[in-house]
């Protein structure tokens, strides 16, 4: 139990060391030294972390391409930067997709499109007559030659 604690006040002062001692643990099997509570909470809170940046990438792919399809006095000024951005964050999302984070992305995609259209509007002034509903399936936005 006293490593237990050893590793608990670990946790509070240097996360990096606690989850090398934790690690260290387990490649050992020493299963009953674990810092569970702390060691639980983390694995939480990266299962979290994989989710917003999946959500977060998916977003800014929805958001360029409204901007690349509606917002047609910016389209020959900005367009190809839109388009490289698309791009980018495919790549990006492509490189942390799992089957569960695509399950989660299907799920979600209601609310991301939400924040994106209301990052949209905003950033043209609500000038620009935006779907209202997302008119693209989760294919269409991870589709490397897709812009609409």
């Amino acid at each position: 139990m006293k490593v237990l604690t050893n590793l608990s006040q670990l946790y509070e002062i240097d996360d990096y060391e606690w989850l090398l001692a934790n690690i260290e643990l387990l490649k050992q099997g020493r299963f009953d030294e674990l810092d569970l509570e702390n060691l639980i909470e983390e694995l939480e809170d990266l299962g979290n972390e994989k989710k917003n940046a999946v959500a977060s990438l998916l977003e800014q792919i929805i958001r360029h391409l409204l901007l690349l399809q509606f917002w047609t006095e910016e389209v020959e000024r900005n367009g190809h930067h839109w388009q490289a951005e698309i791009v980018s964050f495919r790549n990006q999302l492509k490189r942390r997709l799992t089957g569960n984070l695509r399950n989660y992305l299907s799920q979600e995609m209601l609310d991301i499109y939400a924040d994106a259209l209301k990052y949209v509007q905003v950033k043209t002034k609500f000038k620009v007559d935006f779907p209202k509903q997302c008119s693209y399936s989760l294919e269409q936005l991870l589709d490397v030659d897709y812009f609409g």
